[in-house]
């Protein structure tokens, strides 16, 4: 929307490589540090977790914020320390938890990460934040590593300390462009930001895949109470090219059921038209409270990065909530920020036990994640390994290791697989026409 001012989401990767973590910094760099204060105040690689101390880490996510919250991360984050300090810690140590609000604001995830270097942390893990410009110059100075974000933007998948378990929006839009290949006109309502302004294309990427026209962009407010407008809009051109109905795709986070609101009260003229989403924007909760079965979800495909939430490989993460979270509503199983929460730990849980019994700091969390560690996930996720330059380098998305998605589908009101197995969209990825 024209005069409106767009939030920034993106950053490039800074000045420090995997080299300059290990103590050499490239010309410029040691200018550059004069500025991070937070983060070449601290020496690379001592962060702490040696002898028998306990292994600080953080996870932050927004709380308590008018757009996107993720309160069940930090909450599960504690709940899973509880429940590991109580089978006597990874490798003997304890598990010291710190959570931040970033509340949804630049100048706040810059503060939590100035406090991850400040209080030792020996990485982030399994964080959500909008606001990679802000939070990373501050742990690439301290070479902190950023183990399993949300994905949410394009830093996570640039960034040399950056670690992610998942796709994030562009294997989501990728693989539900190709799931909707047979649907007639679609349409994206998405934020009106930077990270916005790279959903089209994603989604695009895949509807071409299948042989299907460009959608048709709408943006919006992130941050809006009401869609009316772009619901009608998004009902009209959705059935005025070809005469049949097509399909709706709102991707406004946290947003999505302010404009389902207006969707449904504008829907009554074209009752045909199908809705579809990405996991993170809808799940069953949101179903539930739209109608169920007798709501606009119905029928709608949704891919997420995982199986569904009834899938027995959640099992050992249901049993953490049950037993070191019980009744924390903030904490959904069928949540993606507290599933790729369990899959982040479990990723580093791994790590540590790598080591052994040396030391364990950022930098050599690190360099195991580096040196080519291969972490199982229970079939959560194929096998992660982070190599410095994988597949989808050329695209723009060096730390894209898995971009398997799984479609599912609303039927009788619960999500349910549509297909077995996972979507893998590199090749589609590959395809897409992403500015940078």
């Amino acid at each position: 929307m024209t005069g409106r001012r767009r939030k920034r989401s993106t950053f490039l990767p800074g000045l420090l490589t995997r080299h300059a973590r290990k103590g050499v910094l490239p010309a410029g760099a040691a200018v550059a540090c004069a500025s991070l204060l937070a983060g070449c105040g601290v020496v690379p690689g001592t962060t702490g977790g040696t002898g028998d101390e306990p292994i600080t880490v953080m996870t932050w996510a927004p709380q308590d914020t008018k757009a996107t919250n993720k309160p069940g991360m930090p909450a599960f984050a504690r709940a899973y320390a509880r429940w590991v300090n109580a089978k006597g810690g990874i490798n003997g140590r304890k598990l010291n938890v710190l959570t931040c609000n970033d509340h949804n604001d630049s100048v706040a995830a810059a503060k939590c990460a100035r406090r991850a270097a400040k209080e030792n942390a020996v990485a982030v893990v399994g964080s959500y934040s909008q606001y990679a410009d802000s939070f990373f110059p501050s742990l690439e100075g301290a070479g902190i590593p950023y183990i399993g974000g949300y994905g949410i933007t394009n830093a996570e998948f640039t960034s040399p300390l950056s670690y992610p378990v998942n796709g994030g929006q562009p294997a989501l839009l990728a693989g539900l462009g190709r799931a909707l290949a047979d649907c007639g006109p679609v349409a994206l309502i998405r934020p009106d930001t930077i990270a916005g302004d790279q959903l089209p294309p994603l989604l695009d990427s895949g509807l071409k895949a299948g042989g299907h026209p460009a959608s048709k962009d709408q943006r919006a407010a992130e941050d809006a109470t009401e869609y009316d407008g772009q619901a009608a809009r998004a009902l009209r051109t959705t059935t005025a090219e070809r005469g049949e109905e097509g399909c709706v795709v709102p991707a406004l986070g946290d947003r999505n059921g302010n404009f389902m609101d207006s969707f449904r009260r504008a829907r009554e003229d074209y009752p045909d038209v199908r809705t579809a989403a990405v996991l993170g924007s809808v799940d069953q909760t949101v179903i539930d409270a739209t109608g169920g079965a007798s709501g606009p979800y119905e029928g709608s495909y949704i891919t997420g990065w995982y199986p569904v939430a009834s899938d027995a490989r959640w099992d050992r993460m249901k049993r953490v909530i049950e037993q070191e979270a019980f009744g924390d509503n903030r904490i959904d199983a069928a949540d993606a920020g507290v599933q790729t929460t369990w899959i982040a730990y479990t990723v580093f849980h791994q790590v540590v036990e790598s080591l052994g019994t040396g030391d364990v700091t950022a930098d050599t969390v690190t360099e195991a994640l580096d040196d080519g560690l291969e972490v199982t996930t229970g079939g959560l996720t194929p096998t992660l390994r982070w190599r410095f330059q994988d597949e989808l380098a050329s695209v723009g998305f060096p730390r894209l290791v898995n971009a398997n998605v799984t479609l599912q589908v609303v039927r009788d009101g619960r999500l349910v697989s549509a297909r077995k197995g996972f979507v893998d969209t590199t090749r589609t990825l590959q395809d897409a026409d992403v500015n940078y």
